[in-house]
C-alpha cells in the first residue's frame, strides 16, 4: 500500500508542474506550439526506450486501435491542451488548474447522457462540492479582473478534457493503457508538430531546452509511468485518491515559483473541489470491500 501511496504521489507531483513549466516557458520566449511539440517528441522518444527495453509487445495495436488513437490525439487531446497553454498565457496557473478540476461535474453529466450512467445522491453530493469549489475559484478571477479571453480558453481546455475521458473509457477499451498512451501521445505530438514551428529545435538554447525536455520527462513519461505503476500496486481506486494531491501542488508551485498571489477564496475552492473527487472513490472503495467480504 505504501510503494503504491509514492507511486501516485510522485505522479501527482509531475502532472501538477505541467502549468509552472508553460509558465516558465513562456517567460523564457517560447510559444505553445513549440513546447508542446516538444514535450510530445521527447515524451514519445522517451516510452519508445522504456517499451523497447521492458516490453516490444506493448507495440502492436489493431489498425482499429490506431485509428481511434489518432482520433483522440490529432483532435481531442490536441484541441484540449491547445487551451489549456492557451489559456496560461494570459491568467495564473493557480486559476487555470482549478478551472481544470470542474472535469469531474461534466464528465458525470456527459456519462449520464451519452453512458447511461446514473447519477444518485453520492454523485450529487460530489457535483455539489465541485461546483460550490468553482464558483470560488470564478468569483476569485472575476475580483482580480482576469483576462476573459484567457478564462474561456481555460474552461475549453476543461470541456474538451471531459470529452477526452469520455472518449477514451468507450474508444479505447481492451488496449493496454501503456500502448494507448504511446500512440495518444505519438498522434498529439503529430499534430503539434504540424501547427508548430519545425525549425524552433534550431534555435533553443540551455534554458529553452531544459524547458522542453523537463516537459517532456515530468509531466509526460513520469506522469504517466507512476500513474500506471501505482495503478498496478493497488488499483485505479487508491491511485486516484492519492493523486487528488495533484491541485494543491500546483497551487503551492505557483506560489513558490511563479510568485502567484493565492488567496484563501483559491484555497476554499481547492478544498472543495478535491473533497468532491475523494467522496465518491471513498465510497467505491466501502463498497469494493463489502463485497470482498461478502465473497
Amino acid at each position: 500500500m505504501i510503494q503504491g501511496l509514492i507511486y501516485a504521489l510522485i505522479s501527482a507531483l509531475a502532472f501538477a508542474s505541467l502549468p509552472i513549466l508553460v509558465k516558465l516557458g513562456y517567460n523564457a520566449g517560447l510559444s505553445s506550439d513549440v513546447m508542446m511539440q516538444s514535450r510530445f517528441v521527447y515524451a514519445v522518444l522517451i516510452l519508445l526506450v522504456v517499451i523497447f527495453i521492458n516490453d516490444r509487445s506493448l507495440l502492436k495495436i489493431s489498425r482499429m486501435g490506431l485509428l481511434k488513437c489518432a482520433f483522440i490525439g490529432l483532435v481531442i487531446y490536441w484541441l484540449q491542451t491547445t487551451c489549456f497553454v492557451t489559456a496560461l498565457a494570459t491568467i495564473p496557473a493557480s486559476t487555470v488548474v482549478l478551472v481544470l478540476y470542474v472535469h469531474p461535474v461534466t464528465v458525470a453529466l456527459l456519462s449520464a447522457l451519452f453512458l447511461k450512467m446514473k447519477i444518485d445522491r453520492f454523485v450529487a453530493i460530489t457535483l455539489i462540492l465541485v461546483m460550490g469549489g468553482c464558483c470560488l475559484v470564478f468569483y476569485d478571477a472575476f475580483l482580480k479582473e482576469v483576462d476573459a479571453i484567457g478564462m474561456a480558453y481555460a474552461v475549453g481546455a476543461m470541456v474538451f478534457f471531459s470529452c477526452y475521458l469520455v472518449l477514451v473509457q468507450v474508444l479505447l477499451k481492451g488496449l493496454k493503457p501503456l500502448t494507448a498512451t504511446l500512440y495518444v501521445l505519438l498522434f498529439t505530438g503529430v499534430a503539434f508538430g504540424i501547427t508548430g514551428e519545425p525549425s524552433a529545435w534550431l534555435n533553443q538554447d540551455f534554458t529553452t531546452i531544459a524547458i522542453c525536455l523537463s516537459l517532456g520527462i515530468f509531466p509526460g513519461v513520469i506522469a504517466v509511468t507512476f500513474l500506471y505503476m501505482s495503478i498496478e500496486k493497488v488499483g485505479s481506486t487508491y491511485a486516484c485518491i492519492f493523486s487528488s494531491i495533484e491541485p494543491i501542488a500546483t497551487l503551492a508551485a505557483a506560489s513558490v515559483f511563479l510568485d502567484e498571489n493565492i488567496v484563501m477564496l483559491q484555497i476554499g475552492g481547492a478544498a472543495l473541489i478535491i473533497l468532491g473527487i475523494i467522496i465518491p472513490n471513498v465510497r467505491a472503495l466501502r463498497i469494493k470491500k463489502k463485497f470482498q467480504i461478502a465473497e
